[in-house]
C-alpha cells in the first residue's frame, strides 16, 4: 500500500486571468507565486511541455501562479480563444467538477465571493445539524468555476459518517 500522496495544486481555466487573480487573492487571500505571464508555443522547454499537454496549435496563454495558506498551488489559465460555457457543472459528466476551500468564517468568505464577482449555488447546510457545527456552501468563481466551502476539515466532517 502506498503512502497516502500529497496534493501539489489544481489547474484552473478562466476567460480573465487578471480578474481572477484578484478574485482568488481578495476572496481567499491567496498570494501570487508568478504574476500573469504569456507562455508562447516554441522550442522552449515550457513551450515543448505544452505541446505535449495542449497539442500543436495553441499558438500561446496567459498563466498565473497562487499559493494557498497551506501551501496549495493554483494554477490559473487563460487560453487565447478562451470562452465561458453557459453552465459549467456538467456533474453527470467524468472529470472534476468541484474543488473545496476550508475557511471557518464560512459567512464572510461567502460575502467576499458575492463582493467580486461570484455566486452562490445553494444555501450554506449544515452536515449535523444542531449537533455540531460542520458547514459547507456550493459557489462560482466569476468565469464559472465551481467549487465549495467547508467550514471544517474534510477528515472531521466525514469521519463520523456525515450522511447517516
Amino acid at each position: 500500500m502506498p503512502y497516502p500522496a500529497n496534493f501539489s495544486h489544481i489547474g484552473l481555466s478562466v476567460t480573465d486571468l487578471d480578474k481572477a487573480v484578484d478574485f482568488y487573492t481578495k476572496v481567499f487571500g491567496w498570494y501570487v507565486i508568478m504574476p500573469p505571464t504569456e507562455i508562447k508555443s516554441d522550442d522552449s522547454a515550457i513551450g515543448t511541455m505544452c505541446d505535449d499537454v495542449f497539442g500543436k496549435g495553441w499558438e500561446l496563454f496567459r498563466i498565473a501562479h497562487l499559493s494557498t495558506g497551506d501551501s496549495i498551488g493554483i494554477e490559473i489559465f487563460e487560453f487565447k480563444n478562451a470562452e465561458r460555457p453557459e453552465d459549467n457543472f456538467e456533474y453527470w459528466k467524468s472529470g472534476v467538477f468541484h474543488f473545496c476551500v476550508k475557511d471557518p468564517d464560512i459567512e464572510g468568505a461567502l460575502e467576499r465571493i458575492l463582493a467580486n464577482g461570484g455566486k452562490q449555488r445553494m444555501p450554506i447546510r449544515e452536515y449535523y445539524p444542531g449537533e455540531k457545527p460542520y458547514r459547507m456552501v456550493y459557489c462560482e468563481d466569476p468565469f464559472g468555476n465551481v467549487f465549495e466551502l467547508y467550514t471544517h476539515s474534510y477528515e472531521l466532517t466525514y469521519s463520523q459518517g456525515a450522511y447517516n
